[in-house]
């Protein structure tokens, strides 16, 4: 399942309209009445006629009472009960005409009763479930937005598109992660890979990213926000220890943006960016990469900050390492810097719709990791996209294609 995450309105509000209408579409009918009775009808008739034609020897028409549970798979409530009770008064109908002893008809009687009764219970049930199905879905989604926002975010300085694709296919977040916060020094940017899959390392993704989010307001340095970010992993890893879990590190890439055309970066063991601008894309060579956070003990080097290069018009694509290491049928890596060649010229938008049909396409499907990446452009001086900031309710410009 790759997953392009569009804007997608983040209220209170909005949310109690998503479940309502998960539940809503849940209880709407499959098929309209019309067709679903006018179809029973033409059955009911058949199976009489065919009954009639086969004498005393063969009664067809108890079979009738498997359409109850059969129609109980799309049908609503409502529907379920109105073919029911035309199938209890059909086929009672027909058994107390053919005839037979007492007992005979109210044994046949009896039973297509029940099996009628057991046909709309099994259609309530099955709504009910997936009610329950669709609230949850809603809940995890609300929980996905609280996590990792929505994208494209614009903030003063960029305008940042996405694609993310957990691993877990029942799962909306996975170990991957990012942020973009507009602070009073300017927008910083992060993307991450959680050592690990499985709750455990959203736990630890999920603490860098709410360590990040006050950090990136608070500390005037790009290295003051990582340090804060390693105190966060640290922290998180003495808590895991004491429940048993095993500790975990996290590579990431932040970045500030200040507006003019360089872009500050701290490399904490994770992959370099590329940098596509005028029909060429090419890696952004990483000078100081340092350690993954949560392993600052294990060296005596700080880290340092460095300048890229971000001229006007360029696009700056951030990724995890599902990416890169996406494979085929055969075991080949994902050539992702061939193919980013053939797209250099693309809009952020279109960069990554390619990218993800691509990658869909190369894997045959199969993915063996979480896939994340962001496409960063400075924010342009005018646009005709309008989207609804998250949170904020407010409309903003954002680049379209056709601004390159």
């Amino acid at each position: 399942m790759t997953i392009g995450l569009r804007h997608l309105s983040t209220t209170r509000g909005a949310e109690l309209t998503d479940t309502e209408a998960s539940e809503a579409a849940v209880r709407a009918p499959r098929v309209g009445n019309r067709a679903l009775f006018g179809g029973l009808a033409l059955l009911t008739a058949l199976i009489v006629l065919l009954d009639i034609g086969s004498g005393d020897d063969l009664r067809l028409v108890p079979l009738l009472v498997v359409v109850p549970a059969l129609v109980s798979v799309f049908a609503t409530i409502r529907q379920t009960v109105g073919v029911a009770s035309w199938i209890m008064a059909v086929a009672v109908t027909s058994r107390i005409v053919t005839g037979g002893t007492f007992w005979d008809i109210t044994s046949s009687v009896v039973f297509t009763v029940l099996a009628c009764f057991l046909g709309v219970g099994a259609c309530a049930l099955r709504i009910r479930h997936a009610t329950e199905i669709a609230r949850l879905r809603s809940a995890a989604v609300a929980l996905q937005r609280q996590i990792l926002r929505p994208l494209p975010i614009l903030t003063d300085q960029v305008v940042a598109h996405g694609t993310y694709a957990p691993i877990e296919e029942d799962r909306l977040v996975g170990g991957d992660i990012y942020e973009v916060v507009q602070s009073p020094y300017g927008t910083r940017v992060i993307i991450g890979d959680v050592q690990g899959k499985g709750l455990a390392a959203i736990g630890a993704g999920f603490a860098v990213l709410g360590a990040f989010r006050e950090a990136a307001i608070r500390e005037p340095s790009l290295t003051g926000v990582v340090d804060a970010l390693e105190d966060a992993v640290a922290r998180h890893n003495a808590f895991s220890a004491q429940t048993g879990e095993i500790e975990r590190f996290v590579t990431a890439l932040v970045l500030g943006f200040d507006g003019e055309g360089r872009v500050q970066a701290v490399n904490c063991g994770h992959l370099p960016p590329r940098l596509l601008h005028d029909g060429v894309a090419s890696p952004v060579p990483l000078r100081r990469t340092s350690v993954p956070l949560g392993m600052a003990e294990l060296s005596s080097d700080a880290r340092l900050t460095e300048w890229l290069d971000f001229p006007p018009g360029a696009t700056l694509l951030m990724f995890t390492d599902g990416v890169t290491e996406a494979r085929d049928a055969a075991g080949t890596f994902y050539p992702l810097d061939t193919r980013l060649s053939r797209w250099a010229r693309l809009c952020p938008r279109e960069l990554l719709d390619a990218l993800s049909a691509d990658l869909e396409e190369f894997s045959g499907g199969v993915r063996r990791d979480d896939i994340a990446a962001l496409a960063l452009r400075r924010t342009p001086s005018g646009g005709h996209e309008l989207i609804t900031t998250p949170g904020h309710g407010a409309r903003r410009t954002v680049e379209t294609c056709g601004g390159r």
